[in-house]
């Protein structure tokens, strides 16, 4: 097994701390949970996604890679291998275009900007944030912590909701959650699940601490999208996946809020 790492108008008044960002512990408007469907009598989450998706983003990445980065190329084995053949190696410095994606969410429209994780923007060259009304925006690196694995991105002003942190302290094993994002790049797409542990460290490769641990549906593409509680809240951000080949085996990573929220603020203080 491997570990894979895998975007205002706020939603209701609420307080603030001086940075436009909602501070924990207020609800979103609307029906408490079991979430129910107008003129339905069947429990739903629709309601609350009405709310929260508009906030989540696609996150596109143009970024330059080295050729002689490559394993195979670093070979010496390898490399006399193929001037038996006299195949042309190409030049160390030689680089070449890559795209990549991930998701990310709006933390504040009115100012345009948007979390998503740090190794989703690494070596960019070109960011491209899309809403899911499909409107398109060139994004600017403001900063990045690797340490978190958190990156804030910026766009033009937009009119979209805003996500508010909850506290991830408060999680216990069992809760439901929900994870947004943008899998295999195929568009905005909801998974839903528990958290299956929390704290969780000790994970080969993994040099991000303790983690909130899930059996919510994480894949490639998933990455910076919001994992959030019942109340609309974001309790973690989709940073990583345990499975055979980077596919979902129903363990999933987010890095948890209180953590995102610090590094968050420390980004944002430098602006």
């Amino acid at each position: 097994m491997a570990l894979f790492a895998v975007g205002c108008a706020p939603l209701a008044p609420g307080p603030s701390d001086g940075t436009g960002i909602m501070v924990p512990g207020q609800r979103l408007p609307g029906p408490d949970f079991p979430y129910r469907k107008a003129g339905r009598g069947y429990p739903s989450l629709a309601p609350l996604l009405r709310e929260v998706t508009p906030a989540v983003v696609n996150v596109s990445v143009v970024s330059e890679v080295a050729l002689g980065e490559h394993p195979f190329l670093s070979d010496p084995d390898f490399r006399r291998f193929l001037e038996k053949f006299d195949l042309e190696l190409p030049d160390p410095d030689e680089t070449q275009q890559r795209q990549s994606i991930g998701s990310g969410l709006i933390i504040d429209g009115g100012r345009g900007f948007v979390l998503t994780n740090a190794h989703v923007t690494e070596d960019a060259r070109e960011i491209t944030v899309t809403l899911k009304d499909r409107r398109s925006f060139t994004a600017r690196l403001i900063g990045r912590d690797p340490g978190t694995d958190i990156a804030v991105l910026r766009i033009p002003p937009v009119q979209a909701p805003a996500l508010r942190f909850g506290d991830s302290e408060a999680l216990e094993v069992g809760d439901f959650v929900i994870a947004i994002g943008n899998p295999f790049g195929l568009g905005q797409t909801v998974t839903s699940g528990i958290v299956s542990a929390v704290g969780r460290g000790g994970i080969a490769g993994n040099a991000l601490g303790a983690l909130i641990q899930t059996d919510a549906s994480i894949n490639p593409g998933n990455s910076g999208g919001p994992l959030i509680n019942l109340a609309g809240e974001v309790v973690g951000i989709n940073t990583a996946l345990i499975g055979p080949t980077g596919g979902n085996v129903g363990i999933g990573f987010a890095v948890p809020s209180n953590r995102v929220r610090r590094a968050m603020e420390r980004i944002l203080r430098g602006q």
